[in-house]
């Protein structure tokens, strides 16, 4: 159980892949997270999978993030392929970027920095992007999982002691 508190903290998950969204390929990484949030004490509400592009990313995070308020992962297209765009995706609909946690996701490994992964937020929720696989999802979301409480307090307006 986490040492943190996530009394009450929601969570969506969203694969980004064209091979996954075809059925072509098992989602490893959606899973991944979906199981890790869980056993870190988050209710994840929703598993969203979307073909890889700007547009596609960016209109689900928009219908994701509509009236919620708590984390928004997504999971894959952060890497160099053509098709990687979901942090282009993502910082169009952001309304504030959060540079210190996307900086810190990319310090975990030495593959962490070949990551072009975008963090912040929109409305009352935080969205954070994570590598494809399974591993490095869940290793980039562990370096800031411990911050997200008291991100997802602040943008509820709720007063914390800082």
């Amino acid at each position: 159980m986490p040492d943190h508190d996530v009394t009450d903290l929601q969570a969506k998950v969203l694969t980004v892949s064209d091979g996954v969204a075809a059925g072509e390929r098992e989602d490893r990484g959606g899973a991944g997270l979906v199981e890790h949030l869980t056993a870190e004490g988050y209710t994840v509400v929703e598993h969203r999978i979307v073909a890889d592009g700007r547009e596609s990313v960016g209109e689900a995070l928009v219908e994701l993030a509509d009236g919620f308020a708590g984390l928004i992962v997504t999971t894959g297209g952060t890497g160099f392929g053509p098709r990687d765009l979901t942090p282009e995706g993502t910082r169009i609909v952001l309304d504030r970027e959060a540079p210190g946690l996307a900086e810190a996701m990319r310090l975990i490994s030495p593959l962490g920095r070949l990551s072009r992964a975008a963090a912040g937020t929109r409305g009352t929720a935080l969205i954070l992007n994570t590598p494809g696989s399974p591993k490095g999802a869940v290793e980039t979301l562990d370096a800031v999982l411990d911050v997200v409480p008291h991100v997802l307090r602040l943008l509820a307006g709720e007063s914390t002691s800082h």
